[in-house]
């Protein structure tokens, strides 16, 4: 590769949501040059993506990035339109260098402390510092299922779900049991659908928006702060006296503790956006997991088969890192870093935005920010 297709840059990030924003708005605090590579034509490419109306579940002064609060008037819980407009005003006001349209092809190791990056088109980056903030929702993820090959209706991952008009009148199964499955039931069956069922593999807990005065985040900050095994007990309490045992309906209680789930499975809670009520009454029918296809029928854990016209697979993301990184940094197996998001995982190299927490995720992006910021400006002070 010739020296005119090489740049030279203090610190690079890769990826404009707003984990690279972040990190790169404390970088630049911190006395850095800083390049942004990311590989959409704006920021926060894959919130521009979230189905129409979808919100936060976090509230508003708990969620903004460091340096600049989310405004007032975007509500308490604020919509993904809304955000976008937030992330790209981040971005203009800190004056932030990104390069849109650029893809990243291959990260290696230039010697002790250095990186290279290059990208589709044949450009490279060297630098000392490298941030890799591409995302927990990098590649949509639908299980290989038995006979899913041949399936002969409608199967979209959720991520290409936009608009619950779009299946008013129509029997419709949500594979998962997350917040993703959560909302998209929720929202299916406020719209209109003719039949919503949610197939669940493992049972989530469920917590309300508010526990009394206070927002369910504020409260999980403050019961996390406690030893996991106090804190799942804590949490137990709360959901005994806020949220229904859904059991009678074919949802019963997780038996692993709620703080255990989030550290031992990287497992968050469901936010109560509805779907409590919608399970109660009995018009979001949960059934048991999906174990294959048939052409004209899905398979369930129970020996059942459904007829759905259209199957949503809320089945999650894969970081999908291992054809990004060298194969010297270790990943898990979903591709996600094993190092802990915001510290240095080799000399000169962070993840940032790959922590799962039950305090909310942008806020653990904002603390990352600043674990990031903070440990390069003492790598960069003299030695006394």
């Amino acid at each position: 590769m010739s020296d005119t297709s090489t740049t030279s840059a203090e610190c690079v990030v890769i990826g404009a949501g707003p984990a690279g924003l972040a990190t790169a708005r404390g970088l630049a605090r911190a006395g850095r040059r800083v390049v942004v590579l990311e590989r959409g034509d704006g920021v926060a490419t894959s919130w521009r993506a979230h189905r129409r109306g979808l919100r936060l579940h976090t509230v508003r002064r708990l969620s903004a990035l460091p340096g600049r609060s989310i405004p007032r008037a975007y509500g308490r819980y604020v919509t993904s339109a809304d955000l976008v407009r937030y992330f790209e005003d981040y971005a203009t006001d800190n004056r932030l260098d990104i390069r849109f349209g650029v893809s990243v092809d291959a990260v290696r190791r230039e010697g002790a402390g250095r990186w290279s990056v290059s990208t589709e088109s044949g450009e490279r980056y060297l630098t000392s510092t490298l941030v890799v903030a591409t995302g927990h929702n990098r590649v949509p993820h639908i299980p290989h299922w038995a006979g899913r090959d041949r399936y002969r209706l409608p199967l979209i991952h959720v991520s290409e779900y936009r608009d619950a008009r779009d299946y008013l009148g129509r029997d419709i199964l949500v594979v998962g049991a997350g917040n993703a499955a959560a909302e998209a039931a929720t929202d299916l069956a406020r719209a209109g659908a003719g039949r919503v069922r949610m197939a669940v593999r493992t049972p989530p807990h469920i917590v309300r928006r508010r526990v009394g005065l206070l927002s369910s985040q504020v409260v999980a900050i403050a019961v996390g702060r406690l030893p996991v095994a106090v804190a799942d007990r804590v949490a137990g309490v709360i959901s005994a006296l806020t949220v229904p045992d859904l059991s009678a309906k074919n949802l019963p209680r997780p038996r692993r503790g709620l703080y255990s789930r989030v550290e031992l499975d990287r497992s968050v809670p469901v936010q109560d956006t509805g779907i409590v009520e919608l399970v109660r009454r009995g018009v979001v029918e949960p059934v048991a997991a999906v174990v294959g296809f048939e052409p004209g029928a899905v398979r369930l854990a129970d020996g059942s088969r459904v007829h759905p016209d259209v199957v949503i697979a809320a089945t999650g993301y894969r970081r999908a890192l291992e054809s990004l990184l060298p194969g010297s940094v270790p990943l898990g197996e979903i591709g996600s870093p094993v190092s802990p998001s915001g510290r240095e995982a080799e000399p000169g190299l962070y993840f940032a935005g790959f922590s799962v927490s039950a305090t909310g995720a942008l806020r653990d992006i904002a603390n990352d920010a600043r674990r990031i910021a903070r440990s390069v400006k003492r790598a960069d002070a003299p030695v006394v």
